[in-house]
């Protein structure tokens, strides 16, 4: 999967998001702005979860997928939000190899960037 676009990755990732939940016994609803801190909420046996969608193209260092946790914007790229200050519960992050990784929110520590190294491991999945 080539990312051509930052509107590619996005749509991608979504796409695949919905997908996942759909053939794992979710609802999926999908919000009708993006001034929400979510993507998509999801319910299965009555528990909802607001998730944040993320798909990285990008590789660190180490050899690992990274994402950035972090929103910029404004004409000078000020940060104005990072995942762990967000009103959310799961993010599913997408790479462009087609991996998976469903992470709960309290499971993030780091603030700008995630590497999914080994310590994810245990959040990949599988359709």
């Amino acid at each position: 999967m080539n990312f051509l676009t930052n509107k590619e990755k996005g749509n991608s990732g979504l796409g695949m998001a919905i997908a996942y939940f759909s053939t794992n016994g979710y609802v999926v609803s999908i919000p009708l702005n993006d001034t929400q801190d979510y993507d998509l909420i999801v319910e299965k046996e009555n528990k909802l979860q607001r998730v944040q969608v993320k798909s990285t193209g990008c590789i660190g260092k180490g050899g690992n997928y990274q994402v950035a946790l972090k929103s910029c914007g404004g004409t000078r790229g000020k940060t104005y939000k990072t995942i762990i200050e967000t009103n959310i519960d799961l993010i599913f992050i997408l790479t462009e190899t087609k991996s998976m990784y469903l992470i709960p929110k309290e499971k993030i520590s780091n603030v700008s960037t995630l590497s999914l190294c080994d310590k994810y491991e245990d959040f990949k999945v599988k359709f």
